[in-house]
């Protein structure tokens, strides 16, 4: 199945009757507040709103980065909370180029949620109704059984990584950040010796991600003679890094991992080495 729907396939599911849960993921990072407000204001109809601050991340303690994963318990909980049974399609969107809804993607798929899809384009794709009152959550009546996140990577494996050199990390962040220049969201600038730069916006044609053919012969290259389980991906808090993920995906390279304490993580630590 792939990761994407189209806003056709959609809009034939809902007319169909068939039960899904939209996931609205709107969300910046400047200011984290708006994403909610605009779907208050406007949202696909029946959509829940997902928040990346409270549903798709944990407590940070000032070293785990900016937008650390909950733990397998608590994301069970989110989960049940927000009505997402494990035979539930939940489609994800957002209006940010697929960024957030990325990111529920990943954490679903990851925790045994197999059937979890990615809007293609998001709002700016869609062009049927809109709904304008917000829909509170229908809970799951049964448990949710707590998960580890497979493809998991953490800090120290990338710090063992440095010397071993097995696995290529690949950064979602923009070239200049990625060089240490005009890092305005991370304390720190630079990147993690060794790393790739793949910004994630390459995937995308428009708001769109580019073709499965198009997408493989961009990620060969990136990939040479390494498998997909042999890329650790990051960013600056392991939320653009899941969009890299579901690129790769798309394009039929499955099993690459997350490291998703990412940058945020990884600089907060002085000790860790940084290049520039």
């Amino acid at each position: 199945m792939s990761p994407l729907i189209t806003a056709n396939q959609l809009e034939e599911i809902m007319n169909s009757g068939e039960e899904v849960l939209l996931c609205d993921c709107r969300f910046d990072l400047v200011d984290p507040l708006i994403g909610k407000k605009s779907y208050e204001e406007s949202h696909l109809p029946g959509a829940i709103y997902v928040d990346l601050d409270k549903d798709l991340s944990g407590k940070k303690n000032g070293s785990n980065g900016r937008h650390p994963l909950p733990s397998p318990e608590a994301w069970a909980q989110t989960k049940k909370c927000l009505g997402m049974s494990p035979n539930t399609l939940v489609v994800a969107y957002d209006n940010q180029d697929s960024v957030y809804a990325s990111r529920l993607w990943w954490m679903l798929k990851a925790t045994g949620h197999a059937n979890v899809r990615v809007l293609d384009g998001g709002l700016d794709a869609w062009h049927g109704p809109m709904g304008t009152i917000p829909r509170v959550p229908t809970p799951c009546a049964q448990a949710i059984a707590s998960m580890p996140y497979a493809g998991l990577v953490l800090v120290d494996e990338v710090v063992e990584n440095l010397s071993s050199q097995k696995c290529k990390v690949l950064d979602a962040r923009t070239e200049d950040r990625f060089h240490g220049k005009n890092e305005t969201l991370d304390p720190v600038g630079g990147q993690i010796p060794g790393a790739t730069n793949r910004f994630f916006k390459n995937n995308l044609s428009a708001t769109a991600f580019k073709t499965p053919e198009q997408l493989f012969k961009e990620f060969s290259d990136v990939l040479g003679l390494m498998k997909a389980s042999e890329i650790i991906h990051q960013c600056g808090s392991g939320v653009t890094a899941c969009h890299n993920i579901l690129a790769m995906e798309l394009a039929g390279f499955k099993g690459s991992r997350l490291y998703a304490g990412s940058w945020s993580e990884w600089c907060a630590d002085p000790k860790r080495p940084i290049k520039l």
